[in-house]
């Protein structure tokens, strides 16, 4: 047994300032928060996680409530998660079996294949649509040329390493190697690796994207285009949250929250 995620409920997070300005007032940019809680777990340890990252682990069985790090963003809100553990396992990390937030709020992710029968000298142009439903061919939306090879000495194949070392053929001295790159789309034994390209902060929509390999005697290859891929931004988290009125009666809360653009 790792993480204990049942039982855990009323997880709250209160915002402690950085400072206080010479009025009162706080400044209200939070780095550290402290997180409560209500369980039913009795003897275990509880554990909070940031963003899918380990923050910390309370010191004994009794203890609900913890301060953690937090980072400071206006853009994204911050997942905050607590764990019950077993008290032998209190220290261990286990963060990675936690589904990881995306860090591309509003970008797309491009994973292009650096097969070796790419040329030398080789660059790669990446163009969209703007959400127009047609490719703009004319102005390459990355800002310079994505070399596929930075050096020499990561292109392998014929000549391009100690020759006779390698099989029939193919000299393979900068190969990636048999389970360290993309499976299945190299040579017998040898898989490819990849290059990831991550756009600009997109507005919401849908969009189109191609790429075209340019050789070094400027010729370009048949663009490759994508499907069209949706971009959904994460919403902006409340700034202000004050509280405008509280009906007894009706046991009833009524919220004012307010955001600065």
């Amino acid at each position: 047994m790792s993480l204990i995620s049942n039982g855990i409920e009323s997880v709250r997070a209160f915002e402690l300032p950085s400072g206080l300005w010479a009025d009162g007032r706080s400044f209200e940019a939070p780095r550290v928060a402290l997180v409560q809680w209500r369980s039913v777990w009795i003897d275990e340890f509880h554990q909070v996680y940031v963003n899918g990252q380990y923050a910390g682990t309370t010191l004994d069985s009794q203890q609900r409530q913890l301060i953690v790090p937090v980072p400071t963003s206006l853009e994204s809100p911050v997942r905050i998660e607590v764990f019950a553990v077993e008290a032998e396992s209190a220290g261990i990390d286990f963060s990675e079996e936690l589904v990881q937030p995306s860090i591309n709020n509003g970008r797309i992710k491009l994973t292009l294949l650096r097969s070796q029968t790419l040329p030398i000298g080789a660059t790669v142009n990446v163009y969209h649509d703007n959400g127009t439903g047609e490719i703009d061919y004319e102005q390459a939306f990355n800002d310079s040329p994505i070399r596929i090879w930075p050096t020499w000495h990561d292109k392998t194949g014929f000549a391009m390493s100690e020759f006779g070392l390698g099989d029939f053929g193919y000299d393979a001295g900068a190969a990636i190697g048999f389970g360290k790159g993309l499976f299945g789309y190299g040579p017998f034994g040898l898989d490819v690796d990849t290059i990831v390209w991550t756009s600009p902060p997109l507005k919401a929509g849908t969009y189109l994207f191609a790429v075209k390999v340019r050789d070094q005697s400027g010729h370009e290859s048949i663009p490759c285009e994508t499907v069209p891929l949706s971009v959904t931004r994460a919403p902006r988290p409340a700034e202000k949250l004050r509280i405008s009125s509280y009906d007894k009666q009706t046991n009833q809360l009524v919220l004012n929250i307010e955001n600065t653009v």
